[in-house]
């Protein structure tokens, strides 16, 4: 019988941070702390309830931290653990790569 554990630690990176959502998070919750409708804002087409899912999923993981402050109107704050912020260095690097591959499709095409 197959396993469903990753073979291997970049397996393991990236069942973490799958889906279409969990980087965009990420690279909002760097910069700072958010509220839950200030992230719905700054991603746009993303529905209350995935954004929800998502954020309960990333909980789960251990990547971001839910302080709810027991008011109303309820506000909860949304920020990175260590752990999410251990992701930085393969986000800025991924955004490397991608201005590297687009100046190549550049001047390729010229």
């Amino acid at each position: 019988m197959a396993s469903d554990k990753p073979t291997c630690p970049a397996e393991t990176t990236i069942a973490l941070v799958a889906g279409r959502w969990k980087l965009m998070i990420i690279l909002r919750l760097l910069t700072r702390t958010h509220r839950f409708n200030e992230l719905q804002r700054d991603l746009g087409r993303i529905t209350h309830r995935t954004l929800a899912r998502t954020l309960k999923e990333m909980e789960e993981a251990g990547l971001v931290r839910r302080k709810d402050y027991q008011e109303v109107p309820p506000r909860v704050e949304y920020s990175l653990t260590k752990k999410g912020i251990t992701l930085e260095p393969i986000l800025v690097e991924m955004e490397r790569w991608a201005e590297a591959s687009a100046a190549e499709s550049r001047s390729a095409a010229s």
